[in-house]
């Protein structure tokens, strides 16, 4: 990839070394996710023991497979390079002291920064396959509203949807399933419990899938029986931040002003102390990569970043309301992946 020469030249370095399942899919297309890439300038390598050898040989082009044995870090010592890239934020600290030890005259630089910043623009392939899991997410939300009522527990919800999205082409969950109804809405990041759905409840579902490596994400937040108008105005509130928030969406605009014309309008309605966390994320291999929507963050928006759009109000011992779409940035606007009506549907 011209990309990893690019860095080899601006860090000045002899070799990169990879080992995160996720760079090693992205650079070499192998998915056994353990053992690791050797780049130089002119030559590609891909290290693994010998329950991958065969799927390294068919999943990779152009590089050479080695079967390893012993201490893979002492292969690296033998070569005796000078300067090696690594990643600084998967790397345990344990395992750079082996390195330090068996290399001690090689000088480590961290390059994870500039990894993710590469990953963080997505190619049409890597697009199709986002879009694909998005879509699957998308035929999962239309199928669990023939399943919620009340009676049913949280935990049921969740197995429903992952069941679903697994029958329908995902490989896996991009993450762990979030269902809570009712009170317990407003809890951002809930855990499964068997809590029982009741009539007058919220239930909010946050859920992905991974298809072919990559994952999606999406939040729907329904009703169950008759709800107060309180929650349908809260409701209404998030929307329209949500609405406004992707309106401004495009190349070229600092993601703090997108979290913040969200924040905005849920601050102006008198709820800004219940929107705790960030407006959005990027996503691609991992659930959470860049760039992020964030008020901390001063990342210019790109031409093939795929961001989520997840503004919410939530208050203790009430409900909380989420909405979230998954979107690609493109020169003029966005394209939304996530099809999934946004209208407060009360079952």
């Amino acid at each position: 990839m011209p990309e990893i020469k690019n860095i080899l030249d601006e860090k000045k370095l002899v070799a990169i070394l990879i080992s995160s399942p996720e760079n090693l899919y992205y650079l070499s297309g192998f998915s056994g996710g353990e053992g690791f890439l050797l780049l130089t300038a002119d030559k590609k390598q891909i290290f693994v023991d010998g329950r991958y050898t065969i799927q390294a040989k068919q999943q990779t082009s152009g590089f050479i497979v080695t079967e390893f044995y012993s201490n893979p870090y002492q292969i690296i010592a033998d070569m005796n390079f000078e300067k090696i890239g690594f990643e600084d934020n998967f790397v345990s600290y344990s395992s750079f002291l082996k390195m330090s030890e068996l290399m001690p005259k090689v000088k480590f630089v961290g390059i994870s920064g500039e990894l993710l910043l590469l990953r963080s623009i997505k190619n049409e392939y890597e697009c199709k396959c986002l879009k694909q899991a998005e879509k699957i997410g998308d035929m999962a939300f239309e199928h669990i509203l023939k399943f919620i009522k009340p009676g049913v527990t949280e935990r049921q919800i969740a197995t429903e949807i992952e069941f679903f999205m697994k029958k329908n082409g995902a490989l896996g969950t991009s993450f762990s399933t979030i269902v809570a109804a009712g009170d317990r809405s407003a809890l951002p990041h809930a855990d499964l419990t068997d809590k029982k759905v009741e009539s007058g409840n919220v239930v909010l579902m946050d859920f992905g899938c991974v298809y072919k490596g990559y994952c999606s994400d999406m939040t729907r937040t329904v009703a169950v029986g008759n709800i107060s108008d309180k929650i349908k105005n809260i409701y209404d509130i998030v929307l329209n931040a949500q609405k406004a928030a992707l309106g401004k969406i495009k190349a070229g605009i600092n993601s703090k002003d997108v979290d913040k014309t969200a924040r905005d309008i849920i601050s102006d309605a008198g709820f800004g102390g219940n929107f705790n966390h960030a407006l959005g994320h990027g996503v691609g291999l991992e659930i959470h990569e860049l760039p992020n929507l964030s008020y901390k963050s001063n990342a210019i928006l790109k031409e093939g970043n795929i961001v989520t759009v997840e503004p919410g109000i939530y208050i203790e011992n009430f409900c909380g309301i989420r909405i979230e779409d998954m979107v690609l940035v493109t020169e003029n606007g966005y394209e939304n992946f996530t099809q999934s009506s946004k209208d407060f549907i009360i079952l």
